[in-house]
Formats: C-alpha cells, sequence, structure tokens
C-alpha cells in the first residue's frame, strides 16, 4: 500500500485526535484501514410497488398521510406511533417504534416517504426512518458499516468520504495487470469507489466481484508459496519400493479395490517415489477402506527398506488398526507392533530395542509412539489417523523420528472441497468417495420424541437377536439452559427399562482416559449391551455388533457430527439402523433431519452442512484455522476460490511471477506474510 495510505487517519483533514482514538478502538487506524472499512450491507432505497414486493422484505415507500396519527406509551419510555398511509391504490399502516417525535411531523394529506419492513399479510410497514415532502432521489443505495463506540454510521460514512476525496489519488493497483484483463475486473481504485458510494445494485456486484478475486488471490498465493517452500525445502527421499510385491500384496489381499482406492494408491505410491516429502491429506468416509489403503503405503515402505508408524487417538483404536494390519501384513514377513501406555516394563523395553535395530517394521500406537525413549532405525512412512484429534506438535514429534519421512493425514470427517482446498491448502488431498460393493445402507429415521415407546420396542428386537445398540445424547447432567436429554438421566431410564435383560453402559467426557477404554472395552467384547453416551464415542470405534445409534435431540448436532455418530454403526453385515429423535423448532433444524434421513454420502452431507452453517462453525471457530476475509464468502464464492487457488498455483511456478513488476504487491506480500520463510501464519 502507498505510503500516504498507511499514515494515521488524523492526516485527513477533518479527523482529529478523538475521532482517531475512537476509531482506533474498531482498528481503523491509517487512511488505508478507513478505504478498507467495507460495508457489511446496503439500504435499497428505490421506490417500489408493494405488489412487487416481498414478505418480510425491505421497503421504501411514498404516499399520503390518510389518517391522524395515534401515539401510545407502554412501558417505561416506550412508545408505538401508528398512521395510515396510501400508498398509490394502497392503504396501509405505518408504526413507528420509539420515535415519539414524529408525530409532529405528519399532517393528513401531507406526502412522506417511509423505509421499512414490510408485512405482507398485516399491510403493514414497521418504519426505521421517514422523510417529509416529495421523495429525494439522493440516496437510493446507501451502504451500511459495523460501528462501535461513539462511532455512528453517519459518521463512518462522513470519515470514509474525507478519506477518498483527498487520498483517492494514492491508491495504486495491487493485482497483475494480465489478472485484470482476463476477468475483466474493475481497478481497485473505481472497485473502492462503488463498494463505499454504488449508485446501483450493479454497482456493488461489480465493486464486490474485484474484492472477492483480490482476496482468495492473496489468500491462495500465500498457501501456494507455503507449499512450494516446504517442497522445496523439505529433504525428501524418493522410496525404492518394489512394485512386484506391492501388486502381489493387492492380488492377496480378501477382497477387490474399489477404483477410488486404486486412485488414492497411485497418488500415494507416485509421493513415495518422488524426491519431495508427502504431504497428504487422505480423506473417506466411515467404511470407505481407508486402512487397507495404509497397509499397502505401509508395505511399500518396508519393501524399500524402511519404517512405517500409525498413531491415532485412542488405545482401543490403536488395537484394532493394529489388529487388522497385522491381519494384513504377517503373512508377507512384516512385523507389526502396538505400543501404547499400557505396554510397560521388560515388554516395553525390548519392543524399543528391537524398533530401533530395525527388526520392527510398522509401529501402531497412541501419542505414546511420540515419546523421547522411542527410537526408530530408518523411519520413512508416517500416518496419522483422525489427523484433527492431534495438535500441531504432536504430529511435528512423530515427523522428526526420521529423516523427513513421507506422511500420510487421515480423516474420516467429510471436508467439503471449498474447506479441504481452503485449510489444507498447503497439502495435496485425495479422496476415497466410493464405498466398497456389498455394504449395507444404515437406514436412518427421523422420530419424534413421543414415539421413544416404540423405538425402545424396536430396539430390544434387536438385542434379543443378540446385537447391541448406542444411544446417544448431547450433555452429561441436566442444564437450565437447555432443555436437552442428558446422559446421565437417560441411562437411569434405560437400566430400569431393560433390568434384568440387558447391561446398559454409561460413557462421558468426565470420566478419566482408562475409565472410557474401560467400559468401551465391555461394550466391544458384549458385556455391555446397550451403551449411553455422549459424543466421545464419535471417532474410529469399531464395533461390528452394534446395529443402533439412538441419538436424543438430533438437532442440537450438525450434520457431519450426526454422519460421524451414524457411522458406528454399520460395520458389520446385518442391517443398522440410526434414529434421529428430536423436535426441532426451526426450518433449519427440520432441513437437517429430512436430508440425514435422505444420504448416506458424507460429503453430500459435509457440504449441506457447510450451507447452513458457515465455515467457522464447521470446524469449531477456534481449531479451524480459517481465514477472515472482509468480503468473500468460502460457501458462496467457491468458484472464484478455487479459481485463484489454480491461479496461484500457476504463478507461483513461473519465472515471471519471481521478476516481473507486475507482480509486485503480491510478492511484497510474501515477504510481509513469512511465506518465504515457511513461517506459518495464524
Amino acid at each position: 500500500m502507498n505510503g500516504s495510505l498507511n499514515q494515521p487517519v488524523t492526516i485527513i483533514k477533518g479527523i482529529g485526535a478523538e475521532t482517531a482514538e475512537a476509531l482506533a478502538e474498531m482498528s481503523l487506524f491509517t487512511v488505508g484501514d478507513l478505504l478498507e472499512h467495507f460495508p457489511y450491507r446496503f439500504e435499497d432505497y428505490w421506490l417500489k410497488d408493494l405488489a412487487e414486493v416481498k414478505h418480510d422484505e425491505r421497503v421504501t415507500v411514498e404516499g399520503k398521510v390518510h389518517s391522524e396519527p395515534s401515539l401510545i406509551y407502554y412501558a417505561r419510555k416506550k412508545s408505538r406511533l401508528t398512521v395510515r398511509l396510501l400508498v398509490g391504490r394502497y392503504l396501509i399502516q405505518v408504526v413507528f417504534f420509539n420515535q415519539p417525535y414524529l408525530k409532529n411531523k405528519l399532517a393528513i394529506n401531507e406526502t412522506i416517504t417511509v423505509t421499512g419492513k414490510w408485512d405482507q399479510h398485516r399491510q403493514t410497514i414497521t418504519g426505521n426512518e421517514m422523510q417529509s415532502g416529495e421523495y429525494s432521489k439522493t440516496k437510493e443505495f446507501e451502504p451500511v458499516y459495523a460501528v462501535r463506540g461513539k462511532i455512528t454510521v453517519k459518521g463512518i460514512r462522513k470519515y470514509i468520504n474525507l478519506a477518498f476525496t483527498q487520498y483517492s489519488h494514492e491508491i495504486e493497483e495491487t493485482m497483475p495487470a494480465s489478472i485484470i484483463k482476463k476477468y475483466k475486473l474493475l481497478n481497485r481504485r473505481d472497485a473502492l469507489r462503488l463498494m463505499h458510494f454504488p449508485m446501483s445494485g450493479e454497482d456493488v456486484k461489480q465493486a464486490r466481484r474485484r474484492f472477492v478475486y483480490e482476496e482468495f488471490l492473496f489468500f491462495q498465493i500465500r498457501i501456494q508459496a507455503l507449499r512450494k517452500f516446504e517442497r522445496e525445502n523439505s529433504a525428501g527421499f524418493s522410496q525404492k519400493y518394489n512394485l512386484k510385491k506391492v501388486k502381489a500384496f493387492i492380488l492377496a489381499l480378501p477382497f477387490p479395490l474399489t477404483d477410488a482406492q486404486k486412485r488414492v494408491i497411485n497418488e500415494i505410491l507416485a509421493d513415495m517415489k518422488s524426491s519431495y516429502r508427502m504431504n497428504r491429506l487422505l480423506q473417506g468416509d466411515v467404511g470407505s477402506g481407508k486402512t487397507v489403503v495404509a497397509a499397502i503405503g505401509l508395505y511399500a515402505t518396508v519393501t524399500a527398506g524402511f519404517q512405517g508408524a500409525l498413531m491415532v487417538p485412542t488405545e482401543i483404536l490403536a488395537e484394532q488398526h493394529a489388529e487388522s494390519l497385522n491381519a494384513l501384513l504377517s503373512p508377507f514377513g512384516v512385523r507389526c507392533e502396538l505400543l501404547t501406555s499400557s505396554v510397560k516394563g521388560k515388554r516395553r523395553k525390548a519392543m524399543l530395542e528391537d524398533l530401533q535395530s530395525g527388526e520392527v517394521d510398522v509401529l501402531i500406537g497412541t501419542h505414546a509412539l511420540i515419546q523421547e525413549e522411542v527410537q526408530f532405525s530408518k523411519l520413512g512412512f508416517v500416518i496419522t489417523d483422525e489427523q484433527h484429534r492431534f495438535g500441531v506438535e504432536q504430529r511435528r514429534i512423530l515427523r522428526e523420528k526420521g529423516q523427513s519421512p513421507d506422511v500420510l493425514f487421515m480423516t474420516a470427517t467429510p471436508i467439503p472441497r471449498t474447506l479441504a482446498i481452503t485449510a489444507f491448502g498447503e497439502m495435496d488431498v485425495s479422496v476415497i468417495d466410493e464405498m466398497p460393493a456389498g455394504r449395507k445402507e444404515i437406514e436412518t429415521y427421523w422420530a419424534k420424541h413421543e414415539m421413544l415407546d416404540r423405538i425402545l420396542g424396536f430396539m430390544e428386537k434387536e438385542l434379543v437377536q443378540g446385537r447391541q445398540a448406542y444411544v446417544i445424547c448431547p450433555l452429561i447432567e441436566e442444564s437450565d439452559k437447555l432443555d436437552v436429554q442428558n446422559a446421565i438421566d437417560v441411562h437411569s431410564t434405560l437400566t430400569h427399562y431393560f433390568q434384568n435383560r440387558y447391561k446398559v453402559g454409561l460413557m462421558h467426557g468426565r470420566l478419566s482416559f482408562d475409565e472410557k477404554e474401560a467400559v468401551m472395552k465391555a461394550f466391544s467384547t458384549n458385556e455391555i449391551q446397550v451403551l449411553v453416551s455422549t459424543t466421545v464415542v464419535e471417532v474410529g470405534v469399531n464395533v461390528p455388533n452394534a446395529t443402533v445409534m439412538v441419538i436424543y435431540d438430533a438437532e442440537r448436532f450438525g450434520l457431519s457430527q450426526l454422519h460421524q455418530l451414524r457411522g458406528r454403526v454399520g460395520r458389520g453385515s446385518e442391517q443398522s439402523y440410526c434414529i434421529l429423535l428430536a423436535n426441532p423448532k426451526t426450518e433449519i433444524g427440520k432441513e437437517r433431519m429430512r436430508i440425514m434421513a435422505e444420504t448416506n454420502d458424507g460429503f453430500v452431507l459435509s457440504e449441506k452442512d457447510l450451507e447452513l452453517r458457515g465455515p467457522g462453525d464447521f470446524f469449531g471457530k477456534k481449531q479451524s484455522g480459517l481465514p477472515e476475509f472482509k468480503v468473500a464468502d468460502m460457501v458462496h464464492d467457491y468458484r472464484a476460490l478455487e479459481t485463484a487457488r489454480s491461479d496461484a498455483a500457476v504463478m507461483i511456478q513461473a519465472d515471471v511471477f519471481w521478476n516481473s513488476d507486475e507482480y509486485r504487491f503480491l510478492r511484497e506480500f510474501l515477504e510481509r506474510s513469512g511465506a518465504l520463510s515457511g513461517e506459518k501464519l495464524d
């Protein structure tokens, strides 16, 4: 940004120290900050025919006062002013709340203009602005800004106007001329002018189009630079795996691979063969066969003379992975070992010695893998399952157990494409988007709470046949704030209902790690037939005998979380069922239940979830690592995001980007953001 635009706001004639202080509370310190404080919406003051106005739409109308205004005071200092207005052929009512002074401005037959919300059913406008006399067309389209403290919307408009009048000649172009020409974008000065002083909706559309692309391009150029820096500065190595042996291993599998699995395996093997270090995210819905893909990658690294490691979040999950990987790999002479906090004493010491000497080929475990005494002989391939459950630091420590090993992150949380290319932009992303043949779809039903007796009857039919059931609740104990079923109450109800017939277990977040493991073990060995739990069973647990999943107050969960929970059943050969107990009060809540009952596709659900909840809520605001954009919206503008991503990827590889003056602003931005030194900003 140009020098003058970096000057404090006090340089603007008309802004003194006191105003500057108030603007600083809004993080507006410089002329540039003020010019880039964009409106969050626009008021449309075009006069409209009421016949064309939708219910609840904001509208501006002009009409004649048709009755004496009526003013009523109620509660403390609250008032309601009502007047009838003849607008064209319509006689409507206008209501002003807490604006008693308007009464003196209303006289019968006088023409006034009112802006407010139109209630089509009551033929009423709830007014928030009024002008006397003929409608003046000075402000057909007006920006509305976020303000705080002493600054008013009127005030911020004035200060932005002053800044623009005095310094617009200093605004420089930040985007390459070739890009502006290619997409027919406004130049920066015109875009800023139309963002703040538009005359029509089309003006706003064109200005917004420019800034959406600009924000995405700057963001993506940083991610692509980080990726380039990572690749060129991480001294990876080429793994010369034995392709013949890998093919023989695949042929010996007890089931054929799906096309999606084959595609993903080829991507992983290509990474292993390249001299760059693999940094790949593998997404696959519950049951899509990620473990087999992991096994093939681990086998390939062993044939290349390296060791492999698989880190998972819980002991029970580590045990399940160790069991399935052993079954697949040991017939091929691969030694797999399981390391958790339960492995102690001589056994632990012997295992760690064998690992260091290279006799252990694959080590599977929890975060015990990153303890200091765990030393590999030649670590070549690291897999982290449900990677979002581990901190960045934990993943880094495991990676550093070897000399730049290839790294694969796996997740069963289907992340929408839009978020994957944003949150994980510096990684390559592989997706298994196809389920193995013959797998039965889980039947999902939405039921109201009044139907609980019928649901318990259905559950018992499954239990009689020797099956098991999960019952999920959103809270542990009763809360005054939320009228939702809690785990402790539900556990007590079901214990009473199934007494002397079936054992009901309870699991929640307040139990210690060991207590949770004990409950989960008892469930997986069928000592417990019904498990009442909060969402702690969400990830990875494999109990093929469980065929029923009942989710209380299902409207309190996001679609992706409901889908994760549903994925706890349907793991065996029997038909499985998911019952959503919910009495949603909002249309969005009802829509979520309908979508869940209609589809088992996690990727379809994740896209819907993103539309309904927004990107911040998808991951949880704190851990999302998602950028805050001023204008762009990752969900609605995803096409622009994808375009900016591919443009940035091409630019960053081209010599012209690093040498030509056309890209100077982008290069300066990269230097400021630390992307060229491999620093990753929060």
